[in-house]
């Protein structure tokens, strides 16, 4: 998220609030460092310095789940659901996890184990 995001503040303290190591998934980091590589060319590096530095882990490996991150696409697919979305909603699934950090409001929608509801860590403006 950019300082320039008008939601960037609100990011910082959501973060700020968490205790490392955050959980997410190598689609997340993917499509990190894509949207921030569009501000800064070196930015995608210092999204695995984050990582390298145990600000966060990866917490699934899609390779491993592949029926299921299909059947929550075909579940959502009016949504719709992203692969990035898919692959946080079955980590939450794996690590038994109902809290999150999104500005995402698909995650209102989406239900890890079928009918739980996520806790969003950033509250809704």
């Amino acid at each position: 998220m950019a300082k320039s995001d008008h939601r960037h503040a609100e990011a910082k303290r959501a973060f700020a609030e968490c205790a490392p190591p955050l959980r997410c998934c190598e689609a997340v980091v993917a499509e990190a460092c894509f949207l921030l590589s569009q501000l800064r060319a070196d930015a995608p590096a210092e999204v695995l310095a984050l990582a390298r530095a145990g600000l966060f882990t990866v917490g699934l490996a899609a390779a491993d789940h592949w029926a299921a991150l299909e059947a929550l696409m075909r579940r959502y697919r009016e949504v719709p659901m992203s692969f990035a979305d898919a692959c946080l909603v079955r980590c939450a699934e794996v690590h038994r996890e109902a809290r999150i950090l999104t500005f995402d409001r698909h995650f209102t929608i989406y239900r890890w184990a079928r009918t739980q509801r996520f806790q969003n860590l950033v509250p809704e403006d």
